[in-house]
């Protein structure tokens, strides 16, 4: 295995900023929010890190997208074994390890049935558990890309853990009437939003008396090119 990267001491403050957000809200941070929490003057300041970040293999960046950062797999690993549990938006498939997960793949859910009912499992996956920072209990295929600007791409598989205790912005999953849907949770007093990450999609309010309901937590993303 080669040796790790060596970071400059701001490299390495940005690469726990994007670690930390990754974590705590399931999407890496923009350029602005770099910016910000550093004190930098402007967004092209932390962009210039960032591609020095990414010309050291540390990070991939993608572009069209304003949180296009990925933590690179071995970063990742480097992370975890420096630091701990941790998730990452990116990992390999399977990892050999001592906390394997099998985990099952949902695809389409039928309206009004529970998530984890069998016949909506259409594969098992076995993944590396140490890469998350709270366990999933499932995979769930990602339709459509409402959370492109996110990193979560048609066809990804979202790691998620089957709970209620979500936190305002966290990616959650929901269900609203006969729909499952991946979303971005905000509440505001007694309104709740569901946010696309995606100016091409509107943002949906759930109406007083509509069936919804929080069905788990986003906590780490297989990428689709790692299913080949």
């Amino acid at each position: 295995m080669s040796d790790s990267p060596k970071l400059t001491a701001r490299q390495q403050q940005i690469l726990d900023l994007i670690q930390n957000a990754i974590s705590r809200t399931g999407a890496p941070p923009t350029r602005a929010e770099i910016a910000a929490e550093l004190g930098f003057k402007s967004a092209n300041a932390a962009e210039e890190h960032l591609q020095a970040l990414a010309r050291k293999g540390v990070i991939e960046l993608v572009s069209g997208t304003s949180r296009g950062i990925r933590l690179r797999s071995e970063t990742v690993r480097n992370i975890n074994a420096a630091r701990g549990s941790q998730f990452g938006s990116q990992f390999n498939l399977p990892i050999p390890g001592l906390s394997q997960l099998v985990l099952p793949l949902i695809g389409r859910v039928a309206a009004g049935s529970p998530i984890l009912a069998q016949e909506h499992v259409d594969q098992s996956y076995m993944v590396e558990g140490s890469l998350f920072a709270r366990k999933p209990d499932y995979l769930l295929k990602v339709r459509g890309m409402s959370m492109r600007d996110a990193g979560i791409m048609d066809g990804d598989l979202l790691a998620v853990q089957a709970t209620t205790d979500v936190r305002n912005g966290q990616i959650v999953v929901a269900r609203l009437g006969e729909e499952v849907t991946v979303k971005r949770l905000r509440r505001a007093g007694s309104q709740i939003e569901l946010l696309p990450e995606n100016p091409d999609y509107p943002i949906i309010t759930v109406q007083p008396g509509e069936p919804f309901e929080i069905e788990g937590l986003a906590v780490g993303l297989i990428r689709n090119t790692m299913l080949m």
